[in-house]
């Protein structure tokens, strides 16, 4: 066989060779419907907010399906949400987690409690995967280098939650003398330094502070403390049954009635969880509730009011906090697979990040930042409870007060190493 035969046949065959690669990865590429996780705590302390969070992440799922699906490049692409319960334990979350993978999902959502996210997220550094935990993760998670590129976190830090918390207690409500009640982990501590930091721009003075562990029941001895210290605001890190637990207690002892009671982050489902005596009165920053009809910011209300309405055709129930940060959450990742016209983990990460990471939510405008936090115009309401005189149905809980958000509630980037 001379050389120009051999050449000629070789060229045939890489170019068969690469004709036939290239067909198989537009094939698998041609998918008709994906799989994504939502894996969350549905058992144990968190299970209550966890299953608000399933319940926003599988609408989304909803929404997308009725519009027929993904608009994809080779068609539309129908979703089918896959839950699976991480109980809360690193070794079991880590182990759903990969058990997903195994099974194909192309992106993953949830997580209520921190730590696990965490050690996901370090999972996704090593192998990518569009993951977008739906908690409020601690703030050394955002730091340069921590998050992985394809992690995108619709919820903030402890920090920012702290901040809005501590500000809105000492500049909108002017309380001058603060006890901050911290729960001793990192969601703890960042929302102390938060709270503290926006004391001190508001010059307001921290007359005491204390933490306890998550899952105390007895909160008397703490209580005893904050009534010796004489503050205007008892601001606390507590969540969920803790909070639970600790309100009632406030309000069996009556601490309403000396101080302002501010628990720092808020949900309905703790709200449902107190009578309506412990609820009165009190104030807390509140991630998004559903009733905005008083809002200044009318087109936002508009929103709000549309997103309730969707979600109470599906569940009965306005949505609350913790549904709509999940919500948002895979909004987010169904976008990234649309406009990045891929289901690549880098493809999905670059599109979300292109025209300065802004996008549109139910309660406003938002963006990415560089740490991959998302950045709101309104990041949280300040609402105030209503007591059994005002309610006029089970879940009328709150009037909206005002809100917070922007840049100057959220850490700076230069803080987070960038």
């Amino acid at each position: 066989m001379t050389a120009l035969r051999l050449r000629k046949l070789l060229s045939a065959f890489c170019t068969f060779a690469c004709a036939c690669t290239l067909s198989a990865a537009a094939l698998a590429a041609e998918v008709k419907n994906i799989k994504v996780g939502i894996l969350l705590p549905l058992t144990g302390t968190f299970a209550a907010v966890a299953e608000t969070q399933k319940e926003g992440a599988l609408l989304a799922v909803d929404v997308v399906n009725k519009r027929g699906g993904l608009n994809m490049p080779w068609g539309k692409v129908t979703v089918e949400g896959v839950v699976a319960d991480d109980e809360a334990k690193l070794d079991v979350g880590v182990r759903r987690y990969r058990y997903m993978v195994s099974e194909g999902v192309k992106g993953v959502g949830g997580q209520t409690w921190a730590p696990l996210a965490y050690a996901l997220n370090a999972v996704v550094m090593k192998e990518p995967m569009p993951y977008f935990p739906v908690c409020v993760m601690a703030k050394e998670g955002f730091m340069k280098g921590k998050l992985a590129p394809s992690t995108f976190a619709t919820a903030y830090s402890p920090w920012t939650v702290g901040y809005m918390a501590g500000r809105s207690a000492t500049k909108v409500l002017n309380k001058k003398r603060v006890f901050f009640l911290a729960r001793a982990d990192s969601w703890g501590w960042d929302m102390r330094d938060g709270a503290y930091q926006a004391a001190k721009e508001a010059g307001a003075e921290i007359v005491g502070y204390d933490e306890v562990s998550v899952g105390t029941s007895d909160y008397t001895t703490i209580l005893q403390k904050v009534r010796a210290a004489k503050p205007d605001v008892f601001i606390s890190a507590q969540f969920a049954g803790d909070s639970v637990a600790l309100l009632k207690q406030v309000h069996q002892m009556g601490l309403g009635k000396e101080m302002t009671i501010f628990p720092a982050f808020m949900t309905n489902v703790v709200a449902k969880g107190l009578p309506p005596e412990a609820l009165e009165g009190i104030y807390a920053m509140h991630y998004f509730y559903y009733d905005l009809s008083g809002f200044e910011d009318k087109e936002v209300a508009k929103s709000a009011a549309e997103f309730t309405a969707l979600f109470r055709a599906k569940y009965n129930k306005p949505p609350d906090a913790y549904a709509t940060i999940a919500y948002v959450a895979y909004m987010e990742m169904f976008r990234g697979f649309e406009a990045s016209k891929s289901l690549d983990p880098a493809k999905v990460s670059a599109a979300l990040m292109a025209n300065k990471g802004a996008f549109n939510t139910v309660k406003g405008a938002a963006h990415w930042r560089e740490d991959h936090a998302a950045e709101y115009k309104h990041a949280a309401f300040l609402v105030k409870g209503k007591g059994p005189k005002e309610q006029k149905h089970e879940w009328d809980l709150f009037t909206v007060m005002g809100s917070q958000g922007g840049e100057s509630v959220m850490p700076s980037l230069k803080s987070l190493g960038y």
